[in-house]
């Protein structure tokens, strides 16, 4: 039930990710920031080992160790 559940919500993210693919950017805005919106954490908190790679395998763009999303959108 767990995989099959894992396998449909890949299948709505990649679904998601074609969708903004035809999404036409204003010209002349640069998507990459200064700092890129890093920010500093207080205080490191355990999670999943899997979490990383769940997620960059969920990120429709990514960049060597980051993920390229719209500021506040993703």
């Amino acid at each position: 039930m767990e995989d099959k559940i894992k396998i449909e919500a890949k299948a709505i993210i990649d679904k998601f990710s074609k969708s903004l693919d035809s999404v036409k950017l204003k010209a002349g805005k640069s998507l990459k920031t200064k700092n890129s919106g890093m920010r500093c954490e207080k205080s490191a908190k355990k999670c999943d080992e899997d979490f990383r790679e769940t997620f960059f395998e969920n990120s429709p763009r990514k960049e060597s160790n980051f993920i390229i999303a719209e500021k506040k959108q993703w």
